[in-house]
C-alpha cells in the first residue's frame, strides 16, 4: 500500500514556475515508477512525466523543456518543478504510483494522490 498527497500548487502569473511535491507512505515507495497527470476542467486526466524507480524519466510533448521530474527515495518524495507556466497548464494536478505496464495510461496506477489546484493567470 502506498498513500500519496501533493503539495505545492497554487496561483501563479504566467512565466512563473511552481515546484510541486508528493508524499508518499510505505516500505515499498522506492520500488514504483512515479508520475505526475493533470486533468484541467472537462477534459480527460493527462500524463505528463514519470521517473523510474532508478531515476530514468519520460516527458510529455506538452511539459517536455519545461518541467523537471525528480525523487528523493530516502525521503519518499517526488517533485515535479514546473517553468514558464502558460494559463492552459491551470489544472488538478495528481501523483501516482505505477502498478500496471503502459505509463500513460490511468487505468496502470493503483495509488493516486488527492491532487493539487494549479492556476496559472495571464
Amino acid at each position: 500500500q502506498v498513500q500519496l498527497v501533493e503539495s505545492g500548487g497554487g496561483l501563479v502569473q504566467a512565466g512563473g514556475s511552481l515546484r510541486l511535491s508528493c508524499a508518499a507512505s510505505g516500505r515499498t515507495f522506492s520500488s514504483y515508477t512515479m508520475a505526475w497527470f493533470c486533468q484541467a476542467p472537462g477534459k480527460e486526466r493527462e500524463f505528463l512525466a514519470f521517473i523510474s524507480w532508478r531515476g530514468s524519466t519520460h516527458y510529455a510533448d506538452s511539459v517536455k523543456g519545461r518541467c523537471t521530474i525528480s525523487r528523493d527515495n530516502a525521503k519518499n518524495t517526488v517533485h515535479l518543478q514546473m517553468n514558464s507556466l502558460k494559463p492552459e497548464d491551470t489544472a488538478v494536478y495528481y501523483c501516482a504510483a505505477l502498478t500496471g505496464t503502459d505509463y500513460a495510461s490511468v487505468h496502470d496506477y493503483g495509488y493516486w494522490g488527492q491532487g493539487t489546484q494549479v492556476t496559472v493567470s495571464s
